[in-house]
């Protein structure tokens, strides 16, 4: 409990940090974006047009921190688009995304991007990946090598807190991170799948677990696709999410069913004994 505690105070404590420099999207390279950002800001994010913007702004905008700059990006990304369209060029990618996981932070970060709830998001997801190959750990190893598992577990940790002190110190790297989490889920995939085709015969609910890791797997190409959303809503990342939904149905039928059969074998050692 102390070790998950020290993490989780790490982990804040990383986003908190100085977001350090980070690669730009296409989008917001390009020069009429740029341009347009620039005379927004000059035009209406000071003196009396500040204070006007400030009077008419929802209240909802304004507790989660929605400022004069970010109505400017919002308003020249969509210029920029539709002068993309008009031209018949493909359109750019702002902001590290088109539009805009655990899931809280994902919800939080999606209702407000800023430095610290992407951070929050990403570091997050990263140790929802590592938790997996560690769950995966322990039902394929861990009940029978407990000091192995606490081993694999320690190593988890201190990979984790490598991870976000690398991105929150020194690069705010996306192309890392995402090649660190596909990695991390590629093993998982593997390892599972391994230990389903070995179990099949002799545990026919683990067809469950294989389809779930499948699926997941083919979903998670929608993230390293880059597409205008479809009516400008619905982008590859929200598509991801919408995916896992029923996966998580699927998951959690072969979690009760392996459970069913833990606690029948477990009962059947004790008759024995």
């Amino acid at each position: 409990m102390a070790a998950r505690a020290a993490l989780l105070l790490l982990l804040l404590l990383m986003a908190a940090a100085a977001p350090g420099p980070a690669r730009c999207s296409q989008g917001d390279r390009e020069p009429l974006y740029r341009e347009c950002l620039s005379r927004c800001e000059r035009q209406n994010c000071s003196g009396a047009a500040l204070r006007h913007f400030r009077a008419r702004q929802p209240l909802y905008m304004g507790l989660t921190g929605w400022t004069c700059r970010d109505e400017c990006k919002y308003e020249c990304m969509w210029l920029t688009v539709r002068l993309y369209q008009q031209g018949g060029h493909r359109v750019p990618q702002f902001h590290g995304k088109v539009s805009l996981n655990a899931w809280f932070w994902s919800t939080v970060f999606h209702t407000r991007d800023t430095a610290l709830t992407e951070k929050l998001d990403y570091f997050c997801a990263s140790a929802v990946v590592l938790h997996s190959v560690y769950l995966c750990c322990v039902r394929t190893l861990g009940l029978q090598r407990p000091a192995l598992i606490s081993i694999f577990r320690a190593f988890l940790l201190l990979f984790l807190a490598g991870h976000i002190s690398y991105l929150s110190l020194v690069r705010f790297d996306y192309g890392y991170n995402l090649v660190a989490n596909a990695a991390a889920g590629m093993l998982t995939v593997a390892w599972w799948l391994r230990w389903c085709l070995r179990q099949g015969r002799r545990l026919p609910h683990v067809w469950k677990c294989a389809a779930a890791v499948l699926l997941l797997q083919a979903l998670a190409l929608l993230e390293l696709l880059d597409f205008p959303p479809l009516l400008w809503v619905l982008d590859a990342h929200a598509l991801w999410h919408i995916g896992t939904i029923p996966l998580n149905v699927l998951f959690y039928s072969f979690l009760v069913d392996d459970s069913l059969y833990l606690l029948k074998a477990n009962s059947d050692l004790f008759k024995v004994d």
